[in-house]
């Protein structure tokens, strides 16, 4: 997949992987999260690399993450979205999701899925809607999942998808 830079004064917007600090993001993701509270980095790693990844930086640090997990022609789920509190009311967010969602192979699909509780405000910008019917949903979820969760276990799902 082409990489796709944009910038905006000293911001930038990249799907490069190779421009992402992990340890940044992993920060952030497991310390200030609920949704990946806790997340092995190499799990997070695992998910970098199966993931269509938009890094949000400021100048050349790493301010900001958001990833889609897609098959590219029908689905898209929209995860792990943020920008660091200092940065935020700057707009980040919006250009960040205008980004997303104006993707060339992002184009065209039939459903995008995201969960969340916070910034309903900001999605519903981007046609984003509460579930009309929540009863035909269905989750296997298992929130503690990352919770005891040894440095061995990690390894091997990152090594399943090597």
């Amino acid at each position: 997949m082409k990489i796709k830079e944009v910038h905006k004064n000293d911001f930038t917007i990249s799907t490069d992987k190779n421009k992402l600090d992990v340890e940044s993001i992993h920060k952030f993701l497991s310390n200030e999260t609920d949704w990946a509270n806790g997340i092995p980095i190499q799990i997070l790693k695992t998910s970098i690399e199966n993931s269509l990844n938009f890094g949000v930086y400021y100048k050349n640090k790493q301010i900001g993450f958001a990833r889609i997990i897609s098959d590219f022609s029908t689905i898209a789920y929209l995860g792990d979205v943020y920008i660091l509190k200092e940065y935020r009311g700057k707009g980040l967010s919006k250009w960040l999701m205008n980004e997303i969602t104006e993707h060339p192979n992002l184009q065209g699909l039939r459903r995008w899925i995201l969960l969340t509780d916070t910034a309903e405000w900001l999605y519903k910008k981007y046609g984003f809607t509460a579930l009309p019917n929540p009863q035909l949903y269905m989750e296997k979820h298992n929130p503690n999942v990352y919770n005891g969760m040894d440095q061995t276990k990690a390894n091997n799902a990152e090594n399943s998808y090597s």
